[in-house]
This record gives structure tokens, sequence and C-alpha cells, in this order.
């Protein structure tokens, strides 16, 4: 059963909203607005964008060139516990330390493979369009000559 759910109000023109924001977002897209990280990894579960829209895919191969290394970079240890801030700051800090080399490790690890896995996607992106591109050549010309 196929339900559809309709919201609306006298006066109100929903198409003309509704056009108004993807108005809205292209510009912001084409000023760059979205072209953070963090929108590819919100994005992740819009897959099938993937595969109906071409700007997509390169603006979500842009945030997955800008993602995919893990940042090994020592970071603040804060503690929002005014009681025992410092003496957890400490102890957290101490943990860190000693477990470092194997976090970089393994953060190692994980930048080769998400680097790897990158360029796999990349070339096979780049082989299909391609194929796509001498495909419709190919056709072009097969279409002139029928003609």
């Amino acid at each position: 059963m196929n339900e559809t759910l309709e919201i609306g109000a006298p006066g109100i023109d929903a198409g003309a909203i509704v056009d108004e924001i993807r108005a809205t977002v292209e510009r912001k897209r084409a000023e760059g607005a979205y072209a953070d990280p963090r929108v590819a990894r919100a994005e992740k579960s819009n897959l099938t964008n993937l595969q109906n829209d071409d700007d997509f895919f390169d603006f979500y191969m842009s945030c997955l060139r800008q993602a995919f290394v893990v940042d090994i970079n020592d970071f603040a240890i804060v503690e929002r516990r005014a009681r025992l801030g410092k003496p957890l700051v400490v102890l957290k800090t101490l943990i860190w330390k000693l477990l470092k080399f194997y976090t970089y490790r393994l953060w190692t690890q994980q930048n080769q493979i998400n680097g790897l896995l990158l360029s796999a996607l990349e070339s096979a992106e780049q082989k299909n369009r391609q194929r796509i591109k001498s495909l419709e050549t190919r056709l072009a010309h097969l279409e002139s000559e029928q003609h």
C-alpha cells in the first residue's frame, strides 16, 4: 500500500516553496557551502542519489577525498566535572600516552585502507566514464551511418 502524505494550507504554494529551497541549495552548493566532509557523512544514507546524479557523485567524491584520512594528531583532553577534573585529565592523558603507539598503528593502517579504497573507487569511476563516453561516441557514429 503506497500512501501519500500531503501537507498544505490555503494560499500556500508548496511547489514554489520546494523550488525555492532547491534553488537555494544549488546556489549554496555552487558557492562551496556544502564542501565539507561532515556533509558527506550526513549524506552517507543518501546513496540513491549517486545512481542518478553525476554532479552529486562528483561532489561526494570530493568530500571523500577530503575526509578519507583519520586524524592521528593529539587532541585536548577536557573534563567537564569540576570536582575531579584535574586528576581525571591527568589519568586520561597518561592512558592516552600509553595507548598512543597502538592507536597510531591502527590509525595508520586505517588511513592506508581508506586511501586504497578511495583510489579503487576513483579508478573504477574513471574507467566507467571512459567506457560510457566511448559507447556514446560509437552509438552516435552508428546513428549517423543510418541517416
